[in-house]
């Protein structure tokens, strides 16, 4: 993978266990690398769609019969749980199945014949796509850039964070093995690697997932060199729930996966619950009742296990202080499931996941999109009330509406500034694989998933005569034909 200094990645659960070394890619390494993908991409275009459909197909089977072997990696060198872990892979198969299936249409020609001229227009790839994932969903975020660069006739060079990188760079290599040489890429590398690769004169588009601080810093590259991107960014996701919801068994448990899967390290994950000042009491109850009896901490290995390990003891330490931060406010914290009795939580990375009631909505475990197992409830007298207190963050990628009224809800779920609201549902829960997601205002643009998310990886190349340049072979050429272009025809 490279000859750079090794990385060492440590069991998050254990740290006292090394899941592995990682060689750093070098300078030299990463230029050799992209210039044998933007030499690859030029014989990748030009076979027929048809066989990088059916190419595609096989390394999608690939990642899914590795899901047995690379799920115990990925649980142990990130802390998600062994079923949350294997079914990342099987999502991101999924995935590549997906854009298989939808490539040929959303890459079709459009043409236009018709009194007014001709119009042909074209989706041809850009070249060589860099992609720069996070640890959380390393599988699931890379197979989201991949899968449609590969199949409109990009290339494409991914680099993993240095917290996760195992798991997903086999996982790319399985895939890369049914591909030809210089398809898919892997480096490794800390944030010189990552600036080297979305600034190198053969990269043609950038597609990046992460935070935001990261994200500027790749913005400031690109910017450099006049380069398009497609940025995914972070969330702080507001769900409403509105006066009319039932609290039943299954409702709550949605409710308390939609904040604390992958223990909160989620970007779309619920990070702000706004409830009706009336029912307030009744949803703290529920929800401490369903959450107490779903959310089992130990260790990701063990299948009676939901809520892992934190990635890193600074994150870990950072979501602790605005919890302890609340708490000093007046807010009333509330430990919510059980650890295992078996497991010690000062072995790893542990926090307890706690529901956070009475902060003010300008308080910052509200303001701030915390990224760990805490989530803030908010109450509300008025809907409109609610509304606006969603709408007051600079960041703007998911939310939800919760109501028995679908209709209800879709009609309030129009008034939330976020590129997807989920209804009756969140995270996970609420992806669908032909859905647009993506976010507003400081959480990025573009989109992956659905049509929009192939076309990202396409451009739009237009053919057009006009009908004042054109004849018809048995016409005689007009008078005066050779001012026509003098003159705008509109």
């Amino acid at each position: 993978m490279g000859s750079g200094p090794m990385v060492e990645r440590e069991n998050p659960a254990r740290t006292d266990e090394v899941v592995g070394e990682m060689a750093s890619t070098t300078a030299a390494e990463l230029d050799s690398t992209v210039e044998d993908a933007a030499r690859a991409q030029r014989d990748w275009a030009r076979r027929p769609l048809d066989e990088r459909i059916e190419l595609l197909r096989a390394a999608a089977d690939a990642v899914a019969r590795s899901a047995n072997d690379l799920a115990p990696l990925l649980a142990r060198e990130l802390g998600k749980p062994r079923a949350d872990s294997a079914g990342e892979m099987g999502f991101a198969a999924a995935f590549a199945r997906h854009v298989c299936d939808r490539v040929a249409h959303v890459i079709a020609d459009s043409e236009i014949d018709d009194a007014a001229g001709r119009v042909l227009v074209t989706r041809p790839p850009y070249g060589v796509i860099a992609a720069i994932v996070p640890w959380n969903a390393p599988l699931i975020l890379s197979s989201l850039k991949v899968a449609p660069a590969v199949a409109t006739g990009n290339t494409i060079v991914v680099k993993p964070s240095p917290l996760a990188p195992f798991a997903v760079t086999a996982a790319l290599a399985a895939m890369a093995a049914a591909l030809p040489p210089g398809v898919i890429s892997v480096v490794h590398g800390g944030p010189a690697i990552g600036r080297q690769l979305v600034s190198h004169d053969r990269v043609a588009k950038v597609a990046f997932t992460g935070g935001d601080a990261v994200g500027r810093d790749v913005l400031r590259a690109t910017a450099e060199v006049i380069r398009p991107t497609v940025m995914e960014l972070g969330g702080n996701d507001p769900a409403i729930v509105l006066d009319d919801l039932t609290f039943s068994d299954a409702v709550m448990e949605r409710l308390v996966f939609g904040a604390f899967l992958t223990t909160g390290q989620v970007c779309m994950a619920a990070k702000r619950f706004y409830v009706p000042d009336a029912r307030l009491g009744e949803f703290v109850e529920r929800f401490r009742e369903v959450a107490d009896r779903v959310l089992v901490g130990g260790d990701p290995l063990d299948p009676e296990v939901t809520v892992g390990p934190m990635v890193s003891d600074p994150q870990r330490r950072r979501v602790a202080e605005l919890v302890d931060d609340a708490r000093r406010r007046g807010a009333v914290v509330h430990d919510l499931g059980r650890l295992l009795d078996s497991w010690d939580p000062g072995r790893g990375y542990f926090l307890a996941p706690t529901l956070v009631v009475g902060a003010a909505n300008d308080s910052p475990i509200v303001a701030t999109e915390q990224f760990g197992p805490t989530v803030p409830v908010v109450g509300y007298q008025r809907l409109d009330e609610a509304v606006a207190m969603a709408n007051d963050s600079d960041l703007g990628l998911a939310s939800s509406v919760w109501s028995d009224d679908e209709d209800r809800a879709f009609s309030v779920g129009r008034r939330v500034e976020a590129g997807t609201t989920f209804i009756n549902c969140h995270n996970r829960a609420g992806m669908s694989l032909r859905v647009p997601f993506g976010g507003m205002k400081q959480s990025g643009f573009g989109r992956e998933f659905g049509d929009e998310g192939i076309a990202e990886y396409t451009q739009t190349h237009a053919l057009h005569a006009p009908a004042s340049v054109r004849r018809s072979p048995a016409a005689p050429s007009p008078a005066g034909e050779g001012s026509a272009g003098r003159a705008y025809p509109f």
